[in-house]
């Protein structure tokens, strides 16, 4: 039998920071108001020039030069995004070309915030059923392209950037660094417009209290299933890395989980929610600077857009 693991990760994020204190050059804000409510400080914005598979292939780079591999090493490629460029070529496809990879199997899924953790599965599946025995799994967006920059509701939240994970074949229940457990998935679709990506040209527009309560009261006991499913306790847990929607809403969930222990990632301080790229940066930063190691149990939950939710606990690479 044939199991999956994370062989290393990679992120990037461009060069340009915006603060609070830009943002309250554009609307009627403050560091303050938006500290106090959200949590954030700053984020970063892609120029015109530096398109989402851009962003993409710098972090895919990263976690290949990190996992020591060739392009050409991988067969499957998929990149979970709400922000791509066009309908086709797709961003896998862009990514491909961009690093010179030889003829992998090239996959977008769009399931917004979730999409990482989405993408993450379907790779675990596919190495799992002999389809595929080295994936890249990449979650990129430039939500700031998408974003009403009129709306202080919604522009102090966004941020761009990306992150990516090497994922390849290991024995069936390995417990070795990065070895992927079970996913638990779903949604809300009849609440799926309480997150809208809609119109021409495409805004992004949510209603913030309806997620809110959602997320808070109704993903925790999700989460601790998907702790058990992997046979573990959420107060034996190393490290959280949730969807880094805001930081008023990272802190009760995580606390609701009941991963008393763990290292919380709060990326959303400094980065801003970057939809699907949130969990794959955030969790490729902590293992960057120590605060996870090799072999550490954290819990990967996505959530947001669709009212969709995915999780796994892996092992840190």
């Amino acid at each position: 039998m044939t199991g999956s693991r994370i062989v290393a990760l990679g992120h990037y994020q461009p060069a340009k920071v915006l603060t609070n204190a830009d943002l309250a050059e554009l609307v009627d804000t403050s560091d303050e108001w938006i500290s106090s409510r959200v949590g954030i400080r700053t984020r970063h914005v892609a120029g015109p020039d530096e398109p989402v598979d851009e962003l993409a292939a710098h972090a895919a780079a990263k976690a290949l030069a990190s996992a020591g591999l060739d392009p050409a090493d991988i067969d499957l490629v998929l990149v979970a995004t709400s922000t791509a460029i066009d309908r086709s070529p797709n961003m896998a496809a862009r990514v491909a070309a961009r690093l010179g990879m030889g003829s992998p199997a090239v996959m977008d899924l769009n399931v917004v915030c979730s999409g990482f953790t989405h993408a993450l599965a379907t790779a675990d599946h596919a190495v799992r059923a002999g389809s595929a025995t080295r994936a890249l799994v990449i979650g990129a967006d430039k939500m700031t392209e998408i974003t009403d920059w009129t709306d202080r509701s919604t522009c102090v939240l966004v941020g761009d950037g990306a992150g990516a994970a090497v994922v390849e074949a290991t024995p069936e229940g390995s417990v070795e660094s990065g070895a992927i457990g079970p996913v638990l998935w779903g949604s809300v679709p009849e609440m799926g417009h309480a997150v809208r990506i809609e119109g021409t040209p495409p805004r992004f527009e949510q209603v913030g209290q309806t997620v809110y309560r959602w997320a808070t009261t109704q993903l925790p006991p999700i989460a601790r299933k998907v702790c058990e499913r992997a046979g573990i306790a959420p107060e034996d847990l190393a490290g959280v890395v949730l969807h880094q929607a805001n930081l008023r809403l990272i802190e009760p969930l995580a606390q609701r989980i009941g991963a008393v222990n763990a290292v919380i990632a709060r990326d959303v301080v400094d980065s801003g929610n970057t939809s699907a790229a949130s969990i794959p940066m955030a969790f490729s930063k902590l293992v960057e600077r120590g605060e996870l190691r090799s072999g550490d149990p954290v819990l990967l939950f996505g959530f947001g857009g669709n009212l969709s939710y995915a999780g796994q606990v892996v092992r840190c690479p």
